[in-house]
């Protein structure tokens, strides 16, 4: 079955890869128009996974990351419109030489192929990945987690009657309805069909793509995001961004979860920001210096520090200095998002100098690592490595290129 899918979505490609920029966005309303006309629909398929999340004790954090509700179809909507306005990628001329022999010699973007998607419980990357991969030129394989099954599958087949509509072949996006640890496995070994595979949800999801895939990886990476209080920060500002960045919504790979404070300043900042985060109820684990300023926090272990929570709950070290916190942060940080706090503009400068994770923040909330917010459109995920694609994955990060040689007649 996952063969027959594999080898009817690549079949699909070739014309996807070199349809307009019109027909693609055509195709691109016409899903949106189709979300939002079914919203009933995927709101009933939806309302079954949640029953089935609570009843198989699902966390509140998941749950949450399950929920679809008639505002967030509108923004999957909305994000798929976004993806229109946005350039196409495909055919772009990246570089051209002309050499001493004659030969003109151009760089041009071009698609991956066919992505395969593997996703846990969010059905908004259904929309999400179909729609860039769409307009990036490429056909798609989603493969969502058992969580979403009923909500997956509905938007898919909305999604598939829209192309289908449009005049187009529905096999451009495609979802493995077998949602056992078989298939997933059985998608990483795919190399005839598949081009490229992204995985996007918890750490054990995608470190088990990465260590068992055969199908080159752009990975995508957990969250355990630090926010650094430097000794020159403005505390009420400090409080503000750390109570957003913390319980925004505290169940996606942007929040922050460690939370670092100079010395200089813990016990004024530590003390006031405690005090926003109170009014969510976030439970600290602080080191020996926090614990004696805030005796009702508790004691951190070595493995909060690494922890990404996904839940109310921060971590909070204190240090001596800035190069310490971005020592801490090299140690335990997953490469994904870390925002300093600070009026003095050299040690912000020496932090995101020194702090190599794909999104680095000088006075603002990590959860602005996110496609839309970067004003790319949707995104498929946040990618954590540095090979080809770092940060947000767009548009232009699910292009590759290819060569194009003119002659006239050259030999060597």
């Amino acid at each position: 079955m996952l063969t027959e899918i594999g080898r009817r979505v690549k079949n699909a490609a070739t014309g996807l890869s070199v349809a307009s920029t019109e027909d693609k966005n055509r195709i691109l309303k016409a899903i949106a128009n189709a979300l939002r006309e079914n919203c009933d629909e995927i709101l009933k398929a939806n309302a079954v996974d949640l029953q089935n999340g609570r009843n198989n004790g699902m966390s509140e954090a998941l749950i949450d990351r399950l929920m679809l509700n008639a505002d967030r179809i509108e923004g999957m909507a909305q994000g798929v419109e976004g993806v229109i306005s946005l350039p196409d990628p495909v055919g772009k001329v990246i570089w051209e030489t002309e050499r001493p022999n004659g030969l003109k010699i151009k760089r041009v973007s071009s698609p991956l192929g066919v992505i395969g998607i593997i996703y846990e419980a969010r059905p908004n990357v259904t929309s999400d990945a179909a729609s860039l991969a769409i307009k990036s030129g490429n056909t798609a394989i989603l493969r969502g987690g058992k969580e979403a099954f009923n909500s997956n599958s509905a938007i898919t087949d909305i999604m598939r009657n829209a192309i289908e509509k449009e005049g187009f072949n529905p096999d451009i996006v495609e979802l493995v309805r077998d949602t056992s640890r078989d298939s997933a496995t059985a998608l990483m070994k795919m190399n005839k069909y598949v081009d490229v595979l992204i995985p996007r949800g918890s750490a054990k999801l995608i470190n088990a793509v990465v260590e068992n895939s055969t199908v080159p990886v752009i990975e995508t990476g957990a969250g355990n995001c630090h926010i650094y209080v430097d000794e020159f920060a403005d505390i009420d500002m400090a409080s503000e961004i750390v109570f957003n960045a913390k319980t925004q919504r505290i169940s996606v790979c942007n929040t922050a979860e460690s939370l670092i404070i100079h010395k200089n300043i813990a016990e004024f900042a530590l003390i006031a920001i405690k005090a926003k985060l109170d009014e969510k109820n976030v439970t600290l684990y602080g080191d020996e210096i926090a614990c004696e300023i805030c005796p009702d926090i508790e004691k951190a272990t070595e493995e909060d520090w690494a922890t990404e929570y996904l839940d109310y709950k921060m971590s909070v070290k204190i240090v001596s200095s800035l190069e310490e916190a971005t020592d801490h942060i090299r140690k335990y940080s997953t490469g994904h998002s870390e925002s300093i706090i600070t009026e003095n503009t050299e040690n912000a400068e020496k932090f995101m100098n020194l702090v190599d994770s794909s999104a680095v923040y000088h006075n603002a909330s990590t959860r602005f690592t996110d496609g839309g917010e970067f004003g790319f459109g949707a995104e498929i995920g946040i990618s954590t490595q540095k090979l080809h694609a770092r940060g947000p994955l767009g548009l232009e990060q699910l292009n590759s290129f290819k060569y194009k040689i003119y002659g006239n007649g050259q030999v060597r």
